[in-house]
């Protein structure tokens, strides 16, 4: 008798299953249906006026989404029935596309001066990775365009004696230690004239990049802040070039002699140029350049980034920043250059007439730099720390600043992995530009993209009103002053599906479905800040909570709703399973399909969640 050897075969089975409708949906659609088996376009219409206030509820709107509904599910179902069962209501109400969170279009008034505005800004806007080594080039400047960017960021020096390129060119390399940085490091930054080891791009490059992505994603006008290292030859040259690239599309404005700017509606299609007068970066090259406490090193080693309450500094941090404005450490932007000979005349003439934003800072203290001029606009640059220090002794100041000029916010020089900061410091004082490294991650960006994600996108979002109001006593709006909570609103996690097809079936887990929870809270005023969490379904593609909570918010116009999700990993750190950001006062109440992003800020193809939000 022989024998015999037997093998088994295992093999993995990740199911999938279509998600049918939770009980919320299931409960809207009896209620608007009348317990019928289906849904009239008429009755869709009274559903969507009841969630809007009539608002964009026309019985033309309701029969072209029904339309759609049945062209894709049912293809030739359109031609024998024009109404939607359960299963295509749960359908409509899944698709992120036709039942989206928030408004995809420009709603905003846009006819108000551009000082009253938030603007989506970047910050070293051609680097593609790290301040220190990364390469310079013209694609994240036409990335971060696409991605709505209005105000983009080009550090202008010398190519030898006839040539200008952009590079991120000098770091103040006294803040570097052998705990954070090799000698070896130090030693060739040393011989590099404390140069950054970024490689150069050419300016021409660059400059044909915004003019061809300009527009792409907003007709809105984009700003460029230039950080200017040239001599007055090379900044004929550069006047000669944007002159020549732009034509038309240039914006000429004598903010010298006038008290209001356009608004975003009047400069559509036009290009912007703001930077320091000639004269001024001379000037600035007798500044002494100080070490204002920005040591250390800017530890975001978790992988999706700090919470928002630990992007801001701590009290003996801030002790340490100079309140001198002229002292503190700067930005290229505001040392001006020591490339060239001070003792040179100004001979750039056309390069001055280029510039329709001035920025620059008065001699003096932090306050004296905040002293508005009633028959000047200009643009003031503060650190993020230098922002928090004004914002906590001279609040006041700072709003009635950016009630007229411009205030741009950079980031620390310790943030050598373009990270960021918080930026709701700066939008709670006003600040129009909040300049972020776009090529960074982490949830400080996810802050930022979700704030822009407002007013269709257009990288343009209005202050709120109480940050412009003039009490009849001359008062503003106090961002240290506590209040009580004006609106509560109401979120409820229903379910979630897509990941399956979005992630290889073995991302979670290799041995069996994922296991998903959601994060989900407000990013704010410091009063309205909290995090909440759901319970963690396991061993399942559509995982469905059905859980609700509730947020009290005191300063609901710049309130962004953050929601995440992981999965559970009992022995290793959570996995990633996607986010979003979203503007609290544009959200649309209802049960609502809120597509999900990577940490990138790239939304993903189907992943998506299904949530109810409600205001009381």
């Amino acid at each position: 008798m022989g024998t015999y050897r037997m093998c088994l075969v295992f093999t993995r089975k990740f199911r999938v299953t279509e998600p049918d409708p939770v009980d919320d949906v299931r409960n809207v659609f009896q209620k608007y249906a009348e317990d019928e088996a289906h849904m009239s376009p008429e009755q869709l219409q009274k559903l969507m006026a009841d969630e809007t206030g009539g608002e964009g509820s026309s019985l033309e709107e309701a029969e072209r989404i029904v339309d759609e509904v049945l062209r894709r599910k049912h293809h030739i179902a359109k031609f024998t029935r024009r109404n939607l069962t359960i299963e295509d209501f749960n359908y409509l109400l899944f698709s992120t596309d036709l039942n989206p969170p928030i408004d995809d279009k420009v709603h905003q008034n846009m006819d108000a001066p551009l000082s009253h505005y938030f603007i989506f800004t970047g910050h070293n806007s051609y680097l593609t990775g790290n301040q220190l080594s990364s390469n310079c080039s013209d694609l994240p400047i036409a990335d971060a365009l696409r991605r709505g960017v209005r105000v983009v960021e080009l550090d202008l020096w010398p190519r030898g004696n006839d040539d200008v390129c952009v590079n991120h060119g000098r770091y103040n390399f006294t803040l570097f230690n052998t705990d954070v940085f090799p000698w070896t490091l130090f030693d060739h930054c040393w011989y590099q004239k404390c140069r950054t080891l970024t490689k150069p791009v050419k300016l021409g490059k660059c400059l044909e990049s915004i003019k061809a992505n300009a527009f792409a994603t907003s007709k809105y006008p984009v700003i460029i802040t230039l950080e200017d290292h040239l001599t007055p030859k090379l900044q004929c040259k550069v006047a000669k070039m944007i002159t020549q690239t732009f034509g038309d599309m240039l914006y000429y404005h004598d903010s010298e002699s006038c008290k209001e700017f356009p608004s975003p509606e009047e400069l559509k299609g036009k290009i912007l140029i703001s930077t320091k007068p000639p004269k001024e970066y001379l000037e600035a090259n007798d500044a002494k350049e100080k070490d204002n406490g920005e040591k250390g090193k800017d530890s975001d080693e978790d992988v999706w980034g700090k919470e928002p309450e630990e992007l801001i500094s701590t009290r003996s941090e801030l002790e340490k920043v100079s309140t001198n404005i002229n002292y503190i450490s700067q930005d290229d932007e505001d040392r001006g250059s020591r490339d060239f000979d001070a003792s040179c005349p100004l001979q750039a003439p056309e390069y001055k007439r280029l510039i329709a934003i001035h920025a620059g800072k008065p001699k003096g203290g932090l306050r004296m730099a905040l002293k508005v001029d009633p028959n000047k606009i200009r643009r003031l640059s503060l650190s993020e720390q230098l922002l928090e220090k004004a914002v906590a002794s001279y609040g006041a100041d700072v709003i009635r600043f950016t009630q007229k000029n411009f205030l741009r916010i950079y980031p620390k020089g310790t943030r050598f992995n373009s990270s960021n900061y918080k930026p709701q410091i700066g939008w709670m004082s006003g600040a129009q530009m909040i300049a972020f490294n776009m090529q960074g991650y982490g949830r400080a960006l996810w802050l930022m993209q979700g704030m822009f994600r407002a007013n269709g996108g257009c990288g343009y979002v209005k202050k709120p009103d109480f940050l412009m109001n003039v009490g009849p006593n001359g008062q503003v709006f106090d961002p240290n002053e506590n209040s009580s909570p004006k609106k509560t609103l109401k979120v409820k996690v229903l379910m979630g599906d897509g990941w399956h097809l979005d992630f290889k079936k073995t991302h979670f887990d290799l041995y069996s479905p994922p296991d998903f929870y959601v994060r989900v809270g407000i990013a704010g005023a410091p009063a309205d800040e909290t995090m909440e969490k759901t319970e963690v379904k396991y061993d399942t593609w559509t995982p469905i909570w059905n859980q609700e909570f509730t947020f009290k918010l005191t300063v609901p116009e710049l309130a962004l709703l953050r929601v995440e999700v992981h999965e559970y990993d009992a022995n290793e750190k959570d996995d990633f399973g996607g986010q979003t950001c979203l503007p609290v006062s544009e959200l649309r109440q209802g049960i609502r399909a809120v597509p999900l992003f990577n940490r990138k800020g790239v939304k993903y193809s189907c992943t998506r969640l299904l949530m109810r939000f409600d205001f009381v």
